[in-house]
């Protein structure tokens, strides 16, 4: 590339693989290449290995009540816990409960429930900030609720919804479970982890290897099966589990935890410095409120946001208009939408989301770009 910057700051999107984590994917690929279901010594060897990395992810987040099915991302870990959760215990009632502005990988399987298996549910808005109302939660729910589903932190506007106080609620009724979309919180945002009945990591989006996650859920919570075959994960996931991505994934997240502290206040500069920055060029309204999450920061613009990015692309530099689970398609916003029932501010949205390697130099040139090329579209 011939670019004048190399700035990447759509991390929410996914992020740089950290160099120990590509190495011992590297290694566990060349040296531990066995299946671990397989009965000979190379394969109880991979087998142990696999335990041992399902150990420390659990410790990970001082869980002592769960465990761990190894998924190829979020993506798959939330539609096993949706579907498979449903489905399984659909005898007990058939309520769910989401918010508006769920990640399409929740709300998409949650429509499929509604519309092919017969399920009811409740959609709760959410206010200006982007944060579901307790009180209306609380009176949706009801004896035939059996989940509620809910994001830790939006992937679009970073909005952090009350998890502690929404597991308070739903332990009032025993037969509805706790899932949390944790994608965007996991090593980034303090949880307490051991309350919350089902929730789900993805690699990439800490600086781990695509294609690689886990389902956490609770040891009294059973599937229906979405895969047939083996057997393998406890019956939940049929197909030979990859061991690199597994302990690669545990990597990713030792290192991160144990970074989380420094990377948030360094973030935090990042993102308090370019809010003061943004709030300096007229006609640009700032998305995220000042509780989000840090590592998010979204705005919407003047001009059509498509051409902003693609104009910050042709440069080096890296952000996203929308998710970047449907940005293809240039549909507005609909979380943006959600939380200001304005439709010509959610077409132009522009996302901005951080990493620890983002620098304040970065930051500047982001902002001295961005004014240049509002100034120079007509």
């Amino acid at each position: 590339m011939n670019n004048k910057y190399n700035i990447y700051l759509d991390n929410a999107a996914t992020t740089k693989p950290n160099e120990e984590v590509v190495a011992l994917n590297v290694k566990v690929n060349n040296e531990y290449f066995a299946n671990p279901s397989s009965t000979h010594h190379l394969g109880i060897e991979a087998h142990n290995l696999l335990e041992k990395a399902r150990n420390i992810l659990l410790k990970e987040f001082n869980l002592k009540d769960h465990k761990i099915i190894f998924t190829s991302g979020s993506t798959e870990g939330l539609n096993l816990a949706i579907k498979g959760y449903a489905l399984k215990y659909q005898n007990r009632g058939k309520h769910i409960i989401t918010s508006n502005i769920e990640h399409p990988s929740v709300s998409e399987a949650i429509n499929q429930l509604e519309k092919e298996f017969g399920f009811t549910v409740t959609r709760l808005a959410v206010n200006s900030k982007g944060v579901i109302s307790l009180d209306e939660l609380k009176s949706s729910l009801t004896d035939k609720t059996i989940l509620v589903a809910i994001m830790a932190v939006n992937n679009e506007i970073g909005s952090i919804n009350p998890i502690k106080e929404i597991s308070e609620l739903i332990r009032l009724f025993p037969k509805c479970s706790l899932l949390v979309d944790t994608t965007q919180a996991i090593t980034k945002l303090d949880l307490d982890y051991s309350s919350i009945d089902m929730f789900v990591v993805s690699s990439h989006k800490i600086n781990g290897l695509k294609n690689s996650g886990a389902l956490f859920y609770k040891k009294n919570i059973s599937f229906l099966p979405l895969l047939s075959g083996g057997g393998q994960e406890d019956g939940y996931r049929s197909g030979t589990i990859s061991l690199a991505d597994a302990l690669s994934l545990t990597k990713a997240v030792q290192i991160a935890n144990k970074r989380k502290d420094s990377a948030l206040k360094h973030v935090y500069e990042l993102n308090n410095h370019l809010r003061e920055e943004i709030k300096k060029i007229d006609g640009i309204v700032i998305n995220s409120s000042e509780e989000c999450s840090p590592y998010i920061f979204n705005v919407s613009l003047p001009k059509k946001s498509a051409v902003v990015v693609e104009a910050l692309s042709n440069l080096g530099i890296y952000v996203s208009s929308v998710s970047a689970c449907h940005s293809k398609y240039e549909a507005p916003s609909y979380v943006v939408k959600a939380i200001t029932n304005d439709d010509n501010l959610a077409k132009n949205t522009l996302r901005v989301s951080f990493s620890e390697s983002n620098t304040i130099e970065e930051v500047d040139i982001f902002v001295k770009e961005l004014k240049n090329i509002l100034e120079n579209i007509k």
